[in-house]
Formats: C-alpha cells, sequence, structure tokens
C-alpha cells in the first residue's frame, strides 16, 4: 500500500513572500493490484505528485508512507531500489546510447535479443528497426515515449508512475497503450492523463483541484461526472490534441 498522508507542496517555500501552494494537505491511498488514473485542470499539481511519489521533490510538509515505512526522506535511487519505475512525460534523451544499453541498463543485466524484442513488441515496436538505433535526436516523441515505456517495463518494480503517457502517441492506438496497462494490473499502476480512453482503463480516478481537496472513487463512480462543463480537462481523441 502506498499513501500520502497531509501532503503540502509549496513553491518558493523558501521565500515566503513568493511561496505558492501547489498541493495543500493532500491524503490519498494507492491501493496493491489496482490502476490509478489522476487527472485534473492544469497546474492542479498532477506532474507535482507524481515528482513527491517518486522522491524527484520533496513535500513542504506531511509523509508517504510504502508498506508502512516512511520514504518521505528517501532518494530516487532508495526509492526505485524499492521497486518505483516513473516514465516521465517528456523522455529524456541519451547521446551515445542504444536502446539495447537502455534495456540493459534497466534490467540491471545484459538483456537477451530475446528479452529486448520482447520488451519492445509490447510496446509496438518492430525490435530489429529500434534495439541498436541511438536514443537522440533521430527519434520522434512518439518512438522515445514508447521506448520509455519498454525500459520501464524492463526495469519492472512493484509502483510505476507513468505521467501522461499517451502524450505523442499518434500511429499506435490507445488500445495497445491499455493493453500496456493490463499487464501491470497485478502492481500498483498511478497514471497522469486528460485521455478518456486511460479513464476508463482505471480502476479509480483521483480528481485533483487546487482549490479544493481531491475527489477519489471507483471508476465507474467518478466518470459519469466528468463531463465537459464539469471537467473540461477530460479529453478525447488523439494524444496529440494535449
Amino acid at each position: 500500500m502506498l499513501q500520502l498522508k497531509n501532503i503540502c507542496y509549496d513553491v518558493d517555500a523558501d521565500r515566503p513572500s513568493k511561496a505558492r501552494r501547489i498541493l495543500a494537505d493532500v491524503s490519498l491511498e494507492f491501493p496493491d493490484g489496482s490502476v490509478t488514473v489522476i487527472t485534473g485542470h492544469n497546474g492542479s499539481g498532477k506532474s507535482t505528485l507524481i515528482k513527491l511519489l517518486m522522491g524527484i521533490d520533496k513535500p513542504t510538509s506531511g509523509s508517504i508512507i510504502f508498506n508502512g515505512e516512511d520514504i518521505t526522506g528517501a532518494s530516487v535511487t532508495e526509492r526505485a531500489l524499492k521497486g518505483f519505475t516513473i516514465a516521465f512525460q517528456q523522455p529524456v534523451r541519451f547521446k551515445g546510447i542504444t536502446v539495447r544499453d537502455l534495456l540493459n541498463a534497466a534490467c540491471r543485466k545484459k538483456c537477451s535479443t530475446g528479452e529486448a524484442c520482447k520488451f519492445l513488441y509490447t510496446v509496438g515496436l518492430c525490435a530489429k528497426d529500434y534495439i541498436d538505433r541511438p536514443v537522440d535526436g533521430t527519434l520522434s516523441g512518439g518512438e522515445l515515449k514508447r521506448i520509455e515505456l519498454a525500459t520501464a517495463l524492463a526495469k519492472g518494480g512493484e509502483v510505476f508512475l507513468l505521467d501522461e503517457p499517451e502524450a505523442g502517441i499518434d500511429l499506435w492506438s490507445f488500445d495497445e497503450l491499455v493493453g500496456v496497462f493490463d499487464k501491470l494490473r497485478d502492481k500498483t499502476v498511478i497514471i497522469v492523463s486528460h485521455q478518456s480512453k486511460i479513464l476508463q482503463a482505471a480502476d479509480r480516478i483521483v480528481v485533483l483541484n487546487s482549490a479544493a481537496q481531491p475527489v477519489v472513487g471507483a471508476r465507474d463512480d467518478i466518470l459519469p461526472g466528468l463531463t465537459d462543463a464539469a471537467a473540461p480537462y477530460c479529453r478525447r481523441g488523439n494524444a496529440d490534441a494535449e
């Protein structure tokens, strides 16, 4: 079980005159073996929440508990060793590193060609076309996104933090993307997304609102209320519209 207890996060907290609160007294639980989708208006703190869970940023106050252990002060490396895996909204490019190198690093061993092909195939890439390509500017945003998801699968773990995994996905269908989530349903999966198909794939939905407490519930209870009037951030169609 992953829990947030009374989390507050302020930008420029060390400069009181310029401090701005992004998250205010947020308490959430993310059950094992569930897919939770976090949505909300721009600036509501969705990506910030993912960074706090991974340890990239530290909360101004409150605590983060994982399997009964307080990990609020744990580093990114410490959380990765505990089974946390992240895929960023904007994938990182690595000059001089091939896709094979990246998968080897994620696995923390030399992946066999068969293993590497399995990870790439799962995210809709033809392994023979990509396995020895450099992870650089010759790859499109969508290709980089899928390689990053393949890397996350290769690393494995118990908690998967996916920040807008649909970003840049065009030719690859949403159905295949949702299929990746289905393969992780025995883990704790936390996804930031506005997209209706991804919201429909959730077990639980968290609606963040910087001016109020989050609304949390089962998909079938929350999704009908995400109308265009009440939640303009819930979008349909191609991810490139984001």
